[in-house]
């Protein structure tokens, strides 16, 4: 194919860089469009494979239908082949009507299966009738129904190893590869790297309303130098956050190196000072390992209470259960993590304090344990309580008792016996 043809595929779709690697796959891309033939892209997550999809799709006789890309381990498990294939009326719970799938809707067009290598084995086998023969079922109906197609799949995992460890059908894999697309890494397009950055550069410094900022001589050389292990997505974050954060728009190698994420970081916890201490000890004593694991016991809780209240509040029937007890969820907040103070009272010279008026956290130990203890019962002993009045109230009588508590008498039937109060 001429240079000049792939040039002008580039201008098209907003391709940056002259790499070799870059200019075959857009090269094995503009030859296949034009066919029916399945094709999957493979690169690592960032790298712009959808791009390549839309290049398919844009120069195929199918420009006109719709185009539809799916992320399939953006979907759960349970609703994909709803998603991709529809369903009938009733046939799961809150089916309230018939639905279209992906495959009806897109019939003439092309469909882009992104992170094929998530999608579930079950729906990998409807997927593979669907690329065989053209025909798909919709969940909770036996009707043969007929699409045409174009499937376009994407994957940043190596599916052969995948069909080894039997997470990927092998029939499905050799069905998807009929043309495979590779593409490169943003580390092993060269100067195509700095190409980019100065084009995000040029974009950011019109969206924010400011002078473009530029690399001095020793920046290139570190930007070139960096792997950037999320390509493509991460070097336009971290343009855009120079671009926003710097006053000086010429960035040298050291403002730079600020922004490049070290592939080496020090796993050391927070909470202990990296300094030693007086004595030549290393700063980490058992009661800094005491404090860490309370700290960590008290955001557990939080979170807990946190998410028993996310699902009572989900629960029409509970609701009133929920109201009475709201109380309990009035702690519930971030976690803040301790910081160190000077002290001459610690040999290591720190000590932790949690309170704005520097109160040492040795005095909270004994209240965050008890506050522990009381607050993972309270939610069952009232609720029990709660039940137990309500029997009382109304004579034992179980209709009008679930009637005051605002939950249905199945509900209450259920709680009676897990607080072994059936025999009231």
């Amino acid at each position: 194919m001429r240079e000049i043809e792939i040039q002008s595929v580039k201008q098209r779709f907003g391709i940056i860089g002259n790499s070799p690697l870059l200019n075959y796959a857009i090269q094995v891309a503009v030859q296949v469009a034009p066919t029916d033939m399945t094709v999957l892209i493979n690169g690592e997550s960032g790298s712009g494979k959808e791009s390549f999809s839309k290049i398919i799709h844009q120069l195929s006789p199918r420009k006109h239908g719709q185009f539809i890309a799916i992320n399939c381990g953006a979907i759960p498990e349970g609703t994909i082949d709803s998603e991709l294939f529809g369903h009938e009326k009733g046939s799961f719970t809150g089916a309230q009507e018939a639905r279209k799938g992906y495959f009806e809707v897109t019939n003439g067009g092309t469909i882009f299966l992104d992170e094929i290598g998530e999608m579930p084995l079950g729906t990998q086998a409807r997927l593979l009738r669907v690329l065989e023969n053209g025909e798909f079922i919709k969940v909770g109906s036996s009707k043969v129904l007929k699409t045409d197609v174009r499937v376009v799949a994407a994957t940043n995992v190596n599916l052969l190893q995948a069909v080894e460890r039997g997470q990927f059908r092998e029939d499905l894999y050799y069905r998807l590869n009929t043309v495979p697309i590779s593409v490169p890494p943003l580390r092993e397009r060269g100067e195509d790297t700095h190409l980019l950055f100065r084009k995000f550069a040029s974009d950011f410094a019109e969206r924010y309303h400011v002078k473009p900022i530029t690399l001095l001589p020793d920046a290139v050389q570190e930007l070139l130098r960096y792997r950037f292990p999320g390509n493509i997505r991460q070097l336009k974050n971290i343009v855009e956050q120079i671009s926003v954060l710097e006053y000086e728009r010429e960035i040298n190698g050291t403002t730079l190196r600020k922004y490049l994420p070290q592939e080496q970081v020090n796993q050391l916890p927070a909470i202990f000072h990296p300094q030693a201490g007086a004595e030549g000890s290393t700063g980490i004593s058992e009661r800094d390992l005491l404090y860490k694991v309370l700290f960590d016991m008290r955001k557990d809780m939080n979170d807990l209470k946190q998410v028993v209240f996310d699902l009572l509040s989900h629960q029409q029937e509970d609701a009133e259960l929920l109201k009475a007890n709201s109380h309990l969820f009035d702690e519930v907040r971030p976690y803040e993590p301790p910081v160190y103070r000077p002290s001459p009272e610690r040999r290591d010279g720190y000590m932790l304090s949690v309170d704005e008026d520097d109160e040492p956290y040795e005095e909270k130990v004994e209240d965050i344990s008890h506050e522990t203890e009381e607050e993972s019962l309270s939610l069952e002993h009232k609720e029990k309580e709660m039940i137990l009045k309500a029997l009382k109230k109304h004579g034992n009588k179980r209709k009008y008792a679930a009637k005051d508590l605002g939950i249905s008498e199945r509900t209450l039937y259920r709680k009676l016996k897990q607080y072994d109060l059936e025999d009231l």
